[in-house]
């Protein structure tokens, strides 16, 4: 079914215009209705499955953003979208849309949020920078590489501000983490422990129908599909579950490293650079044919700059769930809600009674100046971070570069997994070096008439 993209060339313009003297364009809330101060962010939202209505939530609570406007392609969907949002405003004032290009093209929108599955992340993201919106994405970055460069490109051009849904960087335990082991105070680090989580998980509770059928009129499935390979309707790869088809998502490893090895590269400094090589250790892969075909279990090594070896695993007991970075003087594990450290000043240890028990946990320290030289981004929230960004027009503490190079060490992986071979990677050009096989793999091709533009 061809499609033809919608063009707003002086809204273009405005935005770029708006951009280029360092100020957003700002809607009044008088203009919805609202009584709330003026100079409010608008906001169209697009995609109600996993991560939008809680995306969504965030953003009503600030006072000093407005949700005029949905998005999505099942009609349930949106009837929930608008109810929420129309529900919190007490009005019926926000718009729906079906097509997210008619929602791009609207001229009172500055920013939208991005919740969609994977395969739709270049185009959309790339459509939404052309039309000037500043935009908080979803990781990781894109399915591909090249739909993660193409992304990456657009929002350059576009001079756009871009939040990545890596919200763990705005968490004090793996902020002071990271800040312990940029600091140098775990020595040289030698090992990273990146760990995943591995299998499949049932999140749409339709892991029964797994039969071939039209379908629910309420969905519309060919553009749900979009620049993805057409496949025959099975309920049990659709909404939640496409992360674990091949053809619509990356597995667990693709879901995760947008989290813990995000992490893992700040407390290196590696936000601007990436691995030189990438070697398969174990993968376990059911057939391509399979409804769920992704890795349920896998292990790659990562080799970086200094000789720093980074271990990216699901499945694997011996290597912890979070981020765990190995250096000369002892280590340092941070996961969400958890934080601990072999080197005993680094780390607070509370007791606290649990039933008949005193148990002991350890907490993040907080550090002074004369211990921690180089501080990192600290935030006031993930989604407060990215409405100050977008007033203020400088980087969030997740930007689009940082999205880009977090992801890059999972794609390799799975290059590397499919093809059990070491992948050589030059990230300073982005390349595959010296595999055409594998080089093909940085991007897929697209269906019909959806491209990049």
């Amino acid at each position: 079914m061809k499609r033809h993209p919608l063009t707003s060339s002086r809204r273009q313009f405005l935005g770029r215009t708006a951009a280029a003297i360092g100020f957003p364009s700002i809607v009044p809330a008088s203009v919805f209705g609202q009584n709330a101060p003026s100079n409010r962010i608008t906001m169209g939202v697009v995609g109600w499955g996993m991560m939008g209505p809680g995306n969504t939530n965030k953003f009503l609570a600030e006072s000093d953003c407005q949700i005029v406007a949905a998005c999505d392609i099942d009609k349930q969907h949106l009837e929930s979208a608008l109810k929420t949002i129309n529900g919190y405003y007490k009005n019926t004032d926000c718009r729906s849309y079906h097509d997210y290009r008619e929602m791009m093209a609207a001229k009172d929108i500055d920013t939208v949020m991005l919740a969609i599955p994977d395969n739709w992340h270049g185009v959309v993201s790339v459509e939404a920078a052309k039309n000037g919106k500043d935009i908080y994405g979803e990781k990781p970055l894109a399915r591909t590489i090249a739909e993660q460069q193409a992304i990456v490109a657009a929002v350059q051009k576009h001079q756009r501000i871009w939040q990545t849904g890596s919200w763990q960087r705005s968490e004090d335990n793996f902020r002071i983490g990271a800040e312990i082991v940029r600091n140098g105070l775990l020595g040289k680090i030698t090992r990273v422990e990146v760990g995943l989580p591995a299998g499949h998980n049932d999140f749409a509770k339709t892991g029964d129908k797994t039969q071939v059928t039209e379908p629910p009129a309420h969905l519309d499935y060919e553009m749900w599909i979009g620049p993805s390979q057409m496949e025959p309707y099975i309920e049990a790869r659709v909404h939640k579950n496409w992360r674990w088809n091949y053809n619509i998502g990356g597995g667990q490893l693709l879901d995760w490293i947008g989290h813990h090895g995000d992490i893992a590269h700040w407390g290196l400094d590696m936000d601007s650079s990436g691995p030189s090589e990438v070697r398969p250790i174990q993968v376990d892969m059911p057939p391509r044919t399979d409804i769920w075909n992704t890795a349920t279990k896998y292990r790659t090594e990562a080799s970086y700059a200094g000789d720093i070896t980074m271990v990216i695993a699901g499945g694997h007991p011996d290597i912890k769930s979070g981020t765990t970075w190995i250096g000369e003087k002892g280590w340092l594990h941070v996961n969400r809600g958890s934080y601990d450290c072999s080197i005993p000043e680094f780390k607070k240890v509370i007791k606290k009674r649990e039933g008949d028990k005193v148990v002991e946990a350890a907490t993040f320290p907080k550090l002074g100046d004369d211990i921690i030289k180089t501080r990192l981004y600290e935030t006031p929230g993930h989604h407060r971070n990215f409405l100050d960004c977008v007033k203020s027009r400088k980087p969030t503490v997740t930007p689009v570069e940082t999205a880009h190079r977090s992801a890059i060490p999972g794609h390799l992986s799975l290059i590397a997994l499919m093809l059990n071979r070491p992948i050589k990677w030059d990230p300073v050009k982005e390349e595959i070096l010296n595999d055409p096989e594998a080089t093909k793999l940085l991007g897929r091709p697209f269906r019909g008439d959806w491209k990049l533009i």
